[in-house]
């Protein structure tokens, strides 16, 4: 049987290009090579497309050397819409060089211009299948503040927030504090467009929000202030549905911190102490349905299609509040979203090979 041609597309433009990268390194080193040829596709922080070395300890995740995509002179060239799917090169000599026809594109870009619908808009013109988030979930989810405003309308709770942009505390400091004095300290200030935590800050009181917005806002200019809740960090994995089928859900796991204030970059990626990932998650029986469920819900609310990870607060009462759905969640073999899938039976290599199905399947 001929194998299924994959481009895998990472790095990026994003502050998360690193953490793309390693991912990248997991899935090259986990795919089923017996189905798939593979074609590496590094995006430079510049936004260069060449083509990359198909070696996944080059990509390893190293607290002390980041991965990165460098710019090696060779130059992707993509196909034109209403034609072939033929991938080609330019090396840096000039020659131009075929990569042959390309079934499918696994983009695993983390961020702006990559996870934020423009690259999936990309593909679309270009006609070409890929895995993963659509143009209107990845749009959706990207922008905390309008993913917020898409769960609230299907019914379901989320942390109470203040949206700020740079303009206005710039020019009314003052009215912006006050908001977040109603929120209640602690709070957490975010970047509106940013992932796996960069610019997170927890201040906890009003000495400590100024810092906390000039780290979020040195990331995007849209920030939003949320109040802190308290309750277990839990996360669920949903898959697309098959066949028009309802999304598929995982066993969820938990975020444990001990000693970290939050689950952080250094947590999540680099191996802090302090977090611990656990998966499947010490839960009731009727705990995990209901985190399940939520998990499916959020994923309809925003037209989900491939992929997102569910993260949820479970407090105290039994509640549950949404915090965010990320839809090119962490995707490292130590990342939550194999694991939870890991846990509910599904290895590494059928997962990747389950996105790519799904992608093919759509197209």
């Amino acid at each position: 049987m001929a194998r299924t041609t994959v481009a895998v597309l990472f790095g990026g433009r994003s502050s998360e290009h690193s953490i793309s990268s390693a991912t990248a390194g997991g899935v090259l080193g986990a795919i089923d090579r017996d189905r798939f040829r593979v074609i590496p596709v590094g995006v430079t922080r510049a936004g260069a497309f060449v083509l990359e070395e198909d070696d996944p300890a080059r990509f390893a995740l190293d607290a002390a050397r980041l991965p990165e995509v460098t710019d090696n002179g060779t130059r992707i060239l993509w196909p034109v819409p209403d034609g072939d799917r033929e991938l080609r090169v330019r090396r840096p000599d000039g020659s131009i060089e075929s990569l042959g026809e390309v079934d499918v594109v696994l983009p695993i870009l983390h961020g702006l211009h990559g996870e934020d619908g423009t690259i999936q808009g990309f593909l679309d013109i270009l006609e070409l299948p890929y895995a993963g988030g659509g143009i209107l979930d990845s749009a959706l989810c990207m922008d905390k503040h309008f993913m917020k405003v898409a769960l609230q309308a299907e019914g379901l709770p989320v942390a109470p927030w203040a949206t700020v942009r740079r303009t206005r505390w710039d020019s009314s400091p003052e009215d912006v504090r006050a908001e977040a004095a109603a929120l209640g300290y602690p709070v957490f200030v975010k970047p509106a467009r940013a992932g796996s935590s960069v610019g997170v800050s927890k201040a906890r009181d009003a000495g400590e929000l100024d810092a906390a917005m000039a780290t979020a806002l040195a990331e995007d200019d849209k920030v939003l202030i949320e109040a802190a809740i308290v309750g277990r960090e839990i996360e669920v994995a949903i898959l697309e549905g098959r066949d028009g089928g309802r999304p598929r859900a995982s066993l969820p796991g938990e975020i444990v911190l001990t000693t970290r204030e939050f689950y952080d970059f250094e947590g999540k990626y680099l191996g802090g102490d302090g977090a611990d990932v656990v998966c499947p998650a010490d839960l009731a029986d009727d705990e995990i349905e209901t985190i399940r469920e939520i998990g499916r819900r959020a994923f309809e609310a925003v037209d989900g299609r491939g992929l997102a990870r569910v993260d949820v607060f479970l407090t105290p009462d039994g509640g549950i509040v949404v915090n965010e759905l990320n839809t090119m969640p962490g995707f490292t073999p130590i990342s939550m979203y194999p694991k939870c899938w890991i846990a509910s039976g599904m290895t590494y290599a059928e997962l990747i090979a389950e996105l790519i199905e799904l992608g093919l399947a759509r197209a």
